[in-house]
C-alpha cells in the first residue's frame, strides 16, 4: 500500500501540472504514454520491441496520437488515416516476410492495439486542448466511478458482473459506482460553472453514458490481461501496474466525449 500511496503522489505531481500547462509538454507526455502503452501489448504477446512489428506499431501509435492539424501541412498524407492504412498495409506485408513468426491473427492483434492506444490517447490530448475543464470531467468521472466502484462492492457487493474476466467486480459495485459519479459530477460542474455550454440534464447524461463506457474499457483491459495470462499490462507504475492498468478507461471515455460532441 505503501508503494502504491508513494506513486500515486509522485504521478500527479508531475501529470496534473502538464494537464494544466497542456501544449507540447502534454503532448510529448502523452506519446511517451502511448508508446508504453504498446510496449506492454507487446510484451504481452510476447514480441520483442525492436522487432519489425514493434516499429510498425510504435509508428502508428505516435500517428495517431499526433493531433489532427500536424498532418495538414504533410504533402500527400494529410491525415493520420492514411499513415494507418500504410502501417495496417505493412503489418499484413510482415506475415508474408516472417510467416514462420509472425501470422495474420498477430497482425490483427497489433493492428487493433494500435488503433486502441493511438486513438484514445489522441482524444485525452484532443479533450485537454479543448479545455482543463473538459479533460476533467472525463477523468472525474472514470476516477469517482473507480471510487465508488470499490467502496460499495467492499461494503455490499455480492452478485460477480464478470468472474471470469475480472472475479472481484460486482453488480452492486458497479451501479454503485455509476450511481455516485452520476450525483456528484454533474452537480459539481453545474453549481461551478465549469462547462457553461451545457445544462445540467446534459451534463447528467453524459455522464452516464461515461460511466458506463470506462467501466466497460475497465473490462476490455482485463479481458486482454486475462486472455494472455497476466496480473498487470506492465510495470512502469509501481503498486498500479502499467499505463494501461491506469489508462483503461480513459481510452474509451476520450474517444466517447469526441463522439458526443464535447470536444468540438
Amino acid at each position: 500500500m505503501k508503494t502504491r500511496v508513494i506513486t500515486a503522489v509522485v504521478a500527479l505531481i508531475v501529470f496534473v501540472p502538464l494537464l494544466i500547462i497542456g501544449g507540447l509538454p502534454l503532448l510529448l507526455l502523452t506519446l511517451a504514454m502511448g508508446i508504453v502503452g504498446m510496449s506492454e501489448v507487446l510484451r504481452m504477446k510476447h514480441r520483442f520491441l525492436v522487432s519489425a512489428e514493434a516499429m510498425i506499431a510504435f509508428v502508428g501509435v505516435i500517428a495517431l496520437i499526433l493531433p489532427n492539424s500536424f498532418w495538414q501541412d504533410v504533402p500527400v498524407v494529410q491525415s493520420a488515416h492514411v499513415v494507418f492504412y500504410i502501417l495496417a498495409f505493412l503489418m499484413l506485408l510482415n506475415t508474408i516476410i516472417v510467416r514462420n513468426h509472425f501470422n495474420f491473427d498477430d497482425a490483427g492483434a497489433l493492428t487493433l492495439a494500435m488503433l486502441y492506444v493511438g486513438t484514445g490517447f489522441h482524444y485525452f490530448f484532443k479533450a485537454d486542448s479543448t479545455g482543463l475543464a473538459t479533460v476533467m470531467f472525463g477523468m472525474l468521472i472514470v476516477w469517482i466511478t473507480d471510487s465508488g466502484a470499490y467502496m460499495v462492492g467492499r461494503a455490499i457487493g455480492q452478485h460477480k458482473l464478470a468472474p471470469k474476466i475480472s472475479p472481484n467486480k460486482t453488480w452492486e459495485g458497479s451501479i454503485g459506482g455509476s450511481v455516485v459519479a452520476i450525483v456528484v459530477v454533474p452537480a459539481l460542474y453545474t453549481v461551478c460553472h465549469w462547462l457553461p455550454a451545457y445544462n445540467f440534464v446534459e451534463l447528467l447524461a453524459f455522464t452516464v453514458l461515461l460511466s458506463i463506457a470506462g467501466q466497460l474499457g475497465d473490462l476490455i483491459e482485463s479481458g486482454f490481461k486475462r486472455h494472455y495470462g497476466v496480473k498487470d499490462s506492465g510495470n512502469i507504475l509501481p503498486g498500479h501496474g502499467g499505463i494501461l492498468d491506469r489508462f483503461d478507461s480513459m481510452l474509451i471515455v476520450m474517444p466517447l466525449m469526441s463522439i458526443l460532441g464535447m470536444l468540438g
